[in-house]
């Protein structure tokens, strides 16, 4: 909950942005600027490593309206749901610091769509995330990449994903919804 001011923010701004500068493309990139507060940050005084996940789904939201994605999918009665996501961490980021959450599409598959999200500053990379999510419709069921490409067209310019990625999604992946998931360790 203490992150939903900073949603509506980002996505009030996101709006704005869209109507000033026109619509992003879907291989283009998002930016967002945002400064570590003290609820961001844990006992050792640096950003704590599951806010980073928090704040990088404001980098997702800006990119979904920043594209148009997001009224379409309001529209549809569709919405996404991360399936798997991975971080990195390389530096950390202080209270009060200043920091960019860089966003972008880096590719899909025939189950979901990856993203890429960076903590940035000053140029330099901080900490990244890849992401793995399923278009899903409120009416039940995944969403096909045919009907979402049909209602937004195919994205051009979208890097094919990198091969580790397919492997780390396949590696990191849960048996289905309706499947069996005992907790059994070995």
């Amino acid at each position: 909950m203490n992150v939903i001011w900073r949603t509506l923010l980002v996505m009030l701004s996101a709006r704005r942005r869209a109507r000033r500068y026109g619509r992003l493309g879907p291989a283009e990139i998002s930016r967002i600027r945002l400064t570590t507060l003290p609820t961001d940050i844990d006992l050792l005084r640096h950003m704590n490593n599951g806010r980073y996940l928090s704040l990088f789904d404001l980098g997702r939201w800006d990119l979904l309206v920043r594209t148009g994605l997001w009224n379409v999918m309001q529209k549809r009665g569709w919405y996404a749901v991360v399936s798997s996501e991975t971080v990195t961490f390389r530096k950390s980021l202080e209270l009060w610091q200043r920091f960019d959450v860089e966003s972008r599409m880096i590719g899909h598959d025939d189950k979901a769509v990856y993203l890429e999200h960076r903590a940035v500053v000053g140029g330099e990379v901080y900490a990244r995330v890849i992401v793995r999510a399923r278009m899903m419709k409120r009416s039940g069921g995944t969403l096909s990449h045919e009907e979402l490409f049909a209602a937004v067209g195919r994205p051009e310019g979208i890097p094919e994903v990198d091969a580790w990625v397919h492997e780390w999604a396949a590696a990191s992946a849960l048996p289905p919804t309706r499947a069996q998931a005992p907790s059994v360790w070995e």
